[in-house]
């Protein structure tokens, strides 16, 4: 059976593709900061599923969730999900402290790089997949997203490179689209946010990735579902 690291696993679009690749039959190992909520994330999946608590940032973490999946044979697919927002509500670029700013692209893309360096030897040998969750803010100038999306878009030119130079590896950036997470409603305090689609649907979008395996880049999820 093939073996999933997602970080970020404990809500949101984390515990759903968590779920998804459960039900499929793929054996798990998960990643979220807060250990009570992650626990009852792995309780609530069929399956083996490994729950390594802790923060992205932290390479001993790391190097304990890339052990975790070599105890069930070696990682064939890494999600980097978990990711930081910053301050709340979204701060403009002329007042984004600088603080914060290191804070976010600690966990997503320091973080988030230093898990895969680890786990790229396992994805070579297997032929494997990299998923790195991206957002459109990455790429289009949404008033406040300014923080966010420079390190979403530092995300994206880290995994166009990994794609040129990790030709063995399927190497994806997914744009999931507007989600209803808890994440999003952070962005939007106090707004009505049930408008957005569930994290699951977006799920099968993955799985379709998964199963057809087309060459690495950027897709945006809700237009494979």
């Amino acid at each position: 059976m093939s073996v999933a690291i997602i970080t970020g696993a404990s809500r949101g679009l984390g515990l759903a593709l968590a779920a998804g690749l459960s039900a499929a039959g793929w054996r798990l190992v998960l990643d979220a900061r807060g250990a009570s909520a992650l626990a009852d994330a792995a309780r609530s999946l069929a399956g083996e599923v490994i729950a390594v608590p802790g923060d992205i940032t932290d390479p001993e973490h790391r190097a304990e969730l890339h052990a975790a999946a070599a105890s069930l044979g070696g990682a064939d697919l890494l999600v980097n999900n978990a990711g930081a927002l910053g301050p709340s509500p979204l701060p403009r670029v002329a007042d984004h402290p600088l603080d914060a700013l290191r804070d976010v692209f600690e966990v997503n893309v320091v973080g988030l790089l230093g898990l895969t360096q680890l786990v790229l030897p396992d994805l070579r040998e297997r032929a494997g997949v990299l998923l790195n969750i991206s957002s459109d803010a990455a790429v289009e100038g949404y008033p406040g997203w300014g923080g966010y999306g420079a390190s979403k878009a530092a995300v994206e030119q880290l995994s166009r490179v990994l794609a040129a130079e990790e030709p063995g590896v399927r190497v994806w950036w997914a744009d999931p689209g507007d989600l209803r997470t808890q994440m999003h409603q952070d962005a939007y305090p106090g707004e009505d946010i049930t408008d957005r689609p569930l994290p699951e649907t977006v799920v099968p979008a993955v799985l379709k990735l998964l199963a057809n395996r087309p060459e690495s880049g950027r897709v945006r999820l809700p237009e494979l579902v």
